[in-house]
């Protein structure tokens, strides 16, 4: 694990506790949770689907796309946003698998799923290039690809080094979708930022959804 690498870990680790105090990380309003649950509904193939969630932070991603049918396992490098996961799927009733890794090589051999999810990570890599083939390289012919991203600015970074990432301050969709194209058959983009019901509140930022097919 490069310094980088272990720093970022570190990172997510601590904000494990408060990162559901979010309304689009916790989804505790019903408004905000109906509003993602419709959309992963529209967006994800019919059920019930393998499901591979990268960077799936506490899971409410997860937890609504097992409660719809779908067979989901979740990867994160953190160890508490999994635990954290794991105990918000037990507690709903539902079933998930989670695992600690990085997103890039999710450590799931050689299955492959039906659709891959990404939600706000892709800033965080230090090569999302590499991440995207990867992912694309776990769909079965058929598959889905979905990216819900964002370019919400330069700011100041994170972490230490974090100014040295690729898309620090996350993607434009034009971005996204030239590196995109050539790994996939098909692809959409979907602005997100003028739904306030995602965020809790307004956006004044760049909010998207690329959904590709493979």
């Amino acid at each position: 694990m490069t310094r980088l690498t272990s720093a970022i870990t570190g990172y997510w680790d601590d904000a494990a506790g408060a990162f559901d105090d979010e309304p689009d990380h916790g989804l505790r309003a019903a408004g905000t949770r109906a509003a993602w649950d419709r959309l992963l509904r529209a967006w994800a193939p019919a059920g019930p689907a393998d499901v591979l969630d990268v960077g799936c932070g506490t899971g409410s991603l997860s937890s609504l796309l097992a409660a719809a049918g779908h067979r989901v396992t979740g990867v994160d490098l953190a160890p508490r946003m999994i635990e954290r996961a794991r105990a918000k799927l037990a507690g709903a009733g539902l079933t998930g698998r989670f695992l600690v890794g990085d997103a890039t090589a999710p450590p799931t051999g050689d299955e492959r799923f039906d659709l891959v999810l990404c939600r706000h990570l892709l800033w965080t890599l230090p090569d999302p290039h590499a991440a995207l083939r990867a992912w694309v390289a776990r769909l079965r012919p058929g598959g889905r690809l979905l990216l819900i991203e964002g370019r919400w600015g330069e700011g100041g970074p994170y972490v230490g080094g974090a100014e040295t990432l690729p898309w620090n301050g996350g993607v434009t969709a034009g971005d996204l979708t030239a590196a995109v194209r050539p790994l996939v058959r098909d692809l959409r983009v979907e602005p997100l930022s003028g739904d306030p019901g995602l965020w809790g509140g307004p956006v004044g930022d760049e909010r998207y959804a690329l959904i590709a097919e493979v």
